[in-house]
């Protein structure tokens, strides 16, 4: 497939967002996604894949988002122009929303590289086995059958408090049959509020599942590294109260993350959340 547009497919995926893809030292990528394993890779400007279409391609690496105006609105500093210009062609995925909610409870505190090993063995235990290139992959496991797991055999995964909280969210979505997809059509503040309902998402989970998955551009999820980026390279721009509070902790309360989201919302604009990651990705990187 010729791609004609910016786009980096190994920034893309090393980016922290996805967690289910593994790159081979001859340069195709394996993903397991929904119910789908395909692999992928990027050859200058032309991408070769096997096991799914071109138009799930351009769809779930967001090969239809602008990047070229996504980049002039966010390149408001010499910090993120430096991010831009680093990793030129990161895009942001669109993500099967089960598979995202449940992978970002599952991620709190945690490092990628654990979160992947977590994601691993949940789907070997409660995935169906699929054959790839004479490989062997594991879908990740539906609704029912984690709402119906038991808490003990979901922290045989790692999961450790995250079970419970993976069973009850997996039980409420399945017996209310409630349609993730469907929060796509609603505004973003209002999309947000619904996934608070469940346990275990709190505003960095509601914000990476309406980023990564549920095309709200506007969503601003903040960690430990983005809460640096702010305090290294845009303190200057926030109250000096404010700043010394946030500089005198670790921890973030959801009032400091309220005040990060709607400072990063107004001065990043509409693509607040490409710009989250470029910055994110960037400040992980330079350490």
């Amino acid at each position: 497939m010729q791609l004609g547009l910016a786009f980096d497919l190994d920034f893309s995926l090393c980016c922290g967002q996805v967690f289910r893809w593994k790159r081979e030292s001859n340069g195709w990528w394996y993903g397991i996604v929904g119910d789908k394993v395909f692999k992928i890779r990027q050859c200058g400007v032309e991408l070769e894949f096997e096991g799914v279409g071109e138009d799930f391609v351009r769809h779930y690496f967001g090969l239809g988002d602008d990047l070229a105006e996504i980049s002039c609105c966010i390149a408001q500093d010499d910090y993120v122009k430096a991010a831009l210009h680093t990793f030129g062609g990161l895009r942001i995925v669109r993500q099967d929303p089960w598979e995202c909610l449940i992978s970002f409870i599952c991620a709190t505190y945690k490092s990628i590289a654990a979160i992947e090993l977590m994601l691993a063995k949940l789907s070997a235990k409660f995935g169906a086995k699929w054959v790839f290139d004479d490989k062997e992959f594991y879908l990740f496991p539906n609704i029912e059958r984690l709402a119906y797991a038991s808490e003990s055999g979901l922290m045989e995964c790692g999961l450790g408090y995250r079970a419970k909280y993976v069973q009850a969210t997996a039980k409420r979505i399945h017996e209310e049959k409630i349609d993730l997809e469907s929060l796509k059509a609603l505004p973003y503040l209002e999309a947000r509020k619904r996934l608070l309902e469940f346990q275990g998402v709190g505003l960095k989970v509601a914000d990476c599942l309406l980023l990564f998955s549920l095309e709200k551009m506007e969503a601003f999820p903040v960690d430990v590294w983005v809460k640096r980026v702010i305090l290294n390279h845009y303190a200057s721009l926030l109250p000096e109260p404010f700043v010394r509070k946030l500089s005198s902790h670790d921890s973030l309360t959801n009032g400091e993350y309220e005040k990060i989201r709607a400072f990063a919302q107004t001065y990043f604009g509409k693509y607040a959340g490409y710009a989250q990651e470029y910055l994110y990705h960037y400040e992980r990187t330079q350490r």
